[in-house]
């Protein structure tokens, strides 16, 4: 019976190994064309910008190119008063945004996860305007705060407001109206990550709750919330992407102003190397760089 069990476990080891053990090359001919594009787009940027932050790389100077100046970019960082101000203005950003994205999204997550019907509509309308194109976003609420023609200022008008904002042009609103903007375009991210985290909550805890006594909002806070920690971190940690925002200022045509006021940390980089004077690259990935250090 030892003599003819013992062929089959052979055969079955063998069709385990053609499964799973062999390696073939196939596979690898596949994977190569994404892994080539990451290591392209996404790995040997990162590389080149640390090793270009400490250089006088500036665009064009050939002869200035990757000439290795120390932490001469990280001194003069250290001096730059408008580094410091565009930092100010970033953190200024980040707590108009950060704070309001997370709280908006909690709520509306709240909300959908008492949905019985119709939920899977309700997620995919907050999360649309998560894919759309971000210049659609952005030069969208361009057109809505334009301070002549914009619907903003035409519904204001209508209710009897003589002089509506200068959305964009008043160094006052013009943060807040960023702000705006980008908490309306990430919001749908957010919300769907609490909501994962509402719908791998137990309901028994919520019919024990009720059964207490507890209310709504006491729910919320004693057993939503609590159990919903970790989701907080993840959105927290991600929501910091906003410091080093540049996208909304080039989009909705502010350029940093006015008067500097939405010329956030990202904006300055990009003008340092793209826009003003001699191009420095190796300086705008020093800011770049710093800005990073300090957000780890």
């Amino acid at each position: 019976m030892d003599a003819t069990a013992a062929p089959p476990r052979k055969s079955r080891r063998r069709r385990r190994r053609g499964r799973g053990g062999g390696h073939n090359p196939w596979g690898y001919l596949f994977v190569a064309p994404a892994l080539a594009l990451y290591l392209i787009f996404n790995i040997w940027p990162v590389f080149r910008g640390f090793a270009m932050a400490f250089t006088d790389y500036r665009f064009i100077y050939p002869d200035t190119r990757w000439a290795f100046n120390g932490l001469a970019n990280f001194r003069e960082i250290a001096a730059d008063s408008d580094f410091w101000q565009s930092l100010a203005v970033s953190l200024r950003f980040t707590a108009l945004v950060l704070p309001t994205t997370t709280v908006l999204a909690l709520g509306l997550a709240v909300v959908i996860g008492k949905v019985a019907r119709g939920a899977g509509f309700y997620r995919w309308m907050i999360y649309l305007p998560v894919i759309l194109p971000v210049a659609v976003t952005y030069l969208m609420f361009g057109e809505l705060y334009n301070s002549r023609f914009g619907l903003i200022n035409s519904v204001l008008q209508g209710l009897g407001v003589e002089r509506p904002p200068r959305w964009l042009g008043d160094v006052q609103t013009v943060l807040p109206a960023i702000a705006a903007s980008d908490v309306w375009r990430g919001v749908g991210f957010p919300t769907l990550l609490f909501l994962v985290g509402i719908y791998g909550i137990d309901r028994d805890l919520y019919e024990a709750a009720a059964l207490d006594g507890a209310s709504g909002w006491q729910q919320l806070v004693h057993l939503t919330i609590p159990l919903l920690k970790p989701v907080f971190a993840l959105v927290l940690v991600l929501g910091l992407a906003t410091v080093p925002a540049a996208t909304e200022s080039l989009l909705l045509l502010t350029n940093g102003g006015p008067q500097d006021a939405s010329r956030t940390l990202g904006l300055d980089a990009y003008q340092t190397a793209f826009q003003l004077g001699d191009l420095r690259l190796g300086y705008a990935s020093a800011m770049s760089l710093a800005l990073g250090l300090a957000s780890a």
